[in-house]
């Protein structure tokens, strides 16, 4: 009899597969239909820190001064009424989804500064939510920011999220750091319990007949998992956090690959945009299948099994599997 049960923020899931945050997740049908094809858990879309500023009307009247001046520059900040869901309509959206399913539902929290809008992350949790996945999606493009500054902003939040809730908080990050490892180590020692692999940095394209900038977003395919998986078997065992993996998991062989590196889940979302929420059902039928072909019997026998805790030098394994690479490829 195959266990496919994994611990993830303190949660027994019922398999290591979870929707991540995506329109799928803004309607309660669709995240009924999430749980019927075998999502062990549901990560909601995000809640941004500019919503709730705007809402408070704070920002909306700072952006407003100037604005004969500056009209064009304001053109660039959504209205309140683009996003699908207000403050007030989300956590609302957490207790509806906390009474149609029984799969833990965590709540999505995305900002970067430090500030009275993280009360929202005590609200998601009085609202039911059963964990916390706070988005820091951020990108410097101040010369004079230095990387120590945004690395202390990161762990600021996080410091101040984790303080305000008594449920798990996991943080869905970048891979962009200096010493990602040594981030991930202070986001953790912050109060993180988990880390998510990693955030997807949306890159806009040019109309060159407009002169105008596009918002371009482009799913995933399991080509973007090798990052994922190299930073998920480098971090395993040496941080003290659980590990999810997003990004590029379309298939059971991604989600083993996910296990195998250290993940505790493997999260999806492009697959199942492209695929339709019946494909959830398609990937664990085939990680049950691999498991039994390979005499594995639990999740548990395979996280971390090709992970680089067993490796006394990491840093001079990646380099020599740097230096192979290069050397086995050969030119047509």
């Amino acid at each position: 009899m195959l266990d496919l049960t994994t611990r993830y923020l303190g949660l027994t899931l019922s398999s290591p597969l979870v929707a991540s945050p995506s329109p799928l997740s803004a309607r309660i049908d669709t995240v009924r239909q999430l749980e019927d094809a075998g999502a062990a858990a549901i990560v909601l879309h995000s809640l941004f820190e500019e919503q709730i500023t705007l809402e408070s009307r704070d920002l909306d009247r700072h952006l407003s001064h100037g604005e004969e001046s500056y009209g064009e520059a304001l053109s660039y900040f959504p209205e309140l009424d683009d996003y699908k869901l207000g403050p007030d309509s989300y956590l609302e959206h957490i207790r509806a989804c906390k009474e149609a399913v029984s799969v833990p539902v965590i709540a999505s929290l995305n900002g970067v500064s430090a500030g009275g809008w993280t009360r929202y992350a005590k609200l998601m949790q009085e609202a039911g939510a059963d964990a916390l996945e706070l988005n820091e999606y951020y990108i410097p493009t101040d010369p004079d920011e230095s990387g120590a500054d945004v690395e202390a902003m990161y762990e600021e939040l996080v410091r101040e999220v984790c303080a305000a809730v008594t449920i798990p908080v996991a943080v869905k990050l970048a891979p962009f750091f200096s010493s990602t490892a040594n981030m991930c180590k202070r986001l953790a020692a912050a109060g993180a319990k988990g880390l998510v692999l990693f955030n997807r940095f949306y890159q806009p394209d040019f109309d060159l007949e407009q002169l105008a900038v596009l918002p371009n977003l482009v799913l995933s395919d399991s080509n973007e998992l090798r990052l994922r998986l190299r930073w998920a078997a480098i971090l395993h065992g040496r941080v003290d956090a659980d590990l999810a993996i997003t990004g590029g998991v379309h298939s059971g062989q991604d989600a083993v690959k996910c296990l195998m590196a250290g993940a505790n889940v493997a999260m999806m979302t492009s697959a199942l945009l492209r695929n339709g929420i019946s494909h959830l059902a398609t990937v664990r039928g085939e990680l049950i299948e691999w498991m039994e072909e390979h005499d594995y019997t639990s999740v548990e026998m395979m996280q971390g099994a090709m992970s680089q805790r067993s490796c006394a030098e990491p840093a001079a394994y990646e380099r020599a599997n740097y230096i192979h690479v290069l050397g086995s490829y050969t030119a047509r």
